[in-house]
């Protein structure tokens, strides 16, 4: 079976295979356009931020109410903005920042990849102004920018991060994060504006439609401000036969009947391909970060890092680990009792601070329970080590009895899956000596 195009005819194993690649292709961009269009675009959403251009700034650590993205942490407060970089670059400017509060500004583009950091292990603690330009922009650069970060797409974001030290420290951090400002290049430098960027008319979000032949209409939408890279460019040759190319019209009801159905096919395999890959994965140090950094299966990677925690941080920042599945290869429960032991001198190796996060299954949302308590870890109040200087925490839905609650994560009683977080790792973590221990399992009553 063919059918016929543009570019030539096309058989039904060709489509199949065609779409595999370009959804595989396609799933981080948009799980991140899914975050940038609920944030910068729907009003009705309760993350909504406001627009491009601007920060919305969070005084509180994440609950299990918040679902801007999936795998939130519970550890520092999150800002998140969104640029627009089409007219003109935009001016970061940060305050000085004591220590001993950490933050992070964490940027990332349209694909997903960690181009830019700033914050006290990339810039330090001493104030500082930071240029981000996109692709195209040709312009001079002012006297008092620090550096220049040049984005490969039009749209950017961040999620920052800033340390909440105590409960009666939220308006000291507050404060920091209304210190982080954001201005048009045009304003810094005192320059006259250039013309203002078209409206662009954003696609709503739809997860049904963007999980299956959708998924090309969305792609579409986006490639006009994702300049197609050298190394890309046989692979889009392949795209444009099933109907994908910048600002392109798809129509999957206009499908010859066996191509629609070779397609839906390929995209079934590619998720199934994608989840089983996934379930694999034990930590984050190849997951995340810039192209290059990624390397030769970049894609890969970054969907992986998109399905089991979007904007996970690059590993010199933080590294994450985790288990998804016993050691039979069955998902995580929390009806069954988890201990999770780091020996005498194991605990990990970090220069800021560690913690392990609970999240229900398959939403990847925190996790609802008595205590309010949705992680645990090195600034815990009333964690209790063994004499030896050992640490165990129990994993579980029910609560183990008092003698242990302060070393509790409730997890449901159901399926769930954890994220262990190492701010600033130390070597032994980056180069793999150390690891997160394995989860081991007790029996009831012992």
């Amino acid at each position: 079976m063919s059918m016929t195009n543009s570019t030539g005819r096309i058989s039904s194993d060709e489509a199949r295979a065609i779409t595999l690649e370009a959804w595989l292709y396609a799933y981080a961009p948009l799980q991140g356009y899914q975050t940038m269009y609920s944030q910068t675009q729907n009003k009705a959403f309760g993350g909504y931020v406001g627009g491009f251009n601007q920060f919305r700034h969070y005084a509180r650590s994440s609950t299990p109410a918040d679902t801007d993205i999936v795998t939130p942490n519970n550890d520092t407060p999150y800002s998140w903005a969104w640029l627009d970089l089409r007219a003109e670059p935009i001016v970061l400017s940060l305050p000085a920042v004591p220590a001993p509060r950490y933050y992070v500004n964490q940027w990332f583009d349209l694909y997903t990849h960690n181009f830019a950091y700033t914050g006290v292990r990339a810039t330090g603690r001493e104030a500082g102004t930071y240029l981000f330009a996109g692709p195209h922009w040709k312009g001079d650069v002012p006297k008092g920018i620090s550096k220049v970060f040049v984005a490969e797409t039009e749209f950017v974001g961040t999620l920052t991060r800033t340390q909440l030290l105590a409960a009666d420290d939220v308006a000291a951090m507050h404060a920091v994060q209304e210190s982080y400002k954001l201005i048009p290049l045009s304003q810094f430098a005192g320059t006259h504006p250039p013309a203002p960027a078209p409206v662009i008319n954003w696609p709503a979000w739809d997860a049904v439609k963007g999980e299956g032949l959708g998924f090309i209409s969305y792609l579409n939408a986006l490639l006009p401000f994702m300049p197609v890279h050298p190394s890309e460019e046989e692979m889009f040759a392949r795209f444009a036969r099933i109907g994908i190319g910048p600002g392109r019209v798809f129509d999957a009801g206009t499908l010859p009947p066996e191509i629609r159905t070779a397609m839906e096919a390929g995209i079934t395999e590619a998720s199934r391909v994608l989840k089983e890959g996934a379930l694999q994965q034990k930590d984050s140090r190849a997951l995340f970060g810039t192209r290059e950094a990624l390397g030769e299966g970049c894609i890969t990677k970054r969907n992986y890092g998109a399905m089991l925690g979007i904007y996970g941080n690059t590993k010199e920042e933080a590294i994450y680990g985790s288990q998804q599945t016993d050691s039979e290869g069955k998902v995580l429960d929390g009806s069954r009792h988890w201990i999770l032991r780091f020996e005498p001198g194991q605990l990990p190796p970090v220069t800021e601070f560690w913690s392990i996060t609970m999240y229900s299954l398959p939403q990847r949302f925190l996790v609802d329970n008595a205590l309010n308590r949705y992680s645990i870890g090195s600034r815990t109040e009333g964690l209790k080590q063994g004499d030896d200087g050992s640490l165990e925490i129990y994993i579980q839905a029910d609560n183990p009895g008092p003698e242990k609650e302060a070393n509790w994560l409730p997890a449901p009683n159901g399926p769930f899956f954890f994220v262990g977080r190492f701010y600033g790792p130390k070597q032994e973590a980056l180069n793999g000596r150390w690891a997160l221990p394995p989860l081991f399992e007790k029996e009831p009553n012992t």
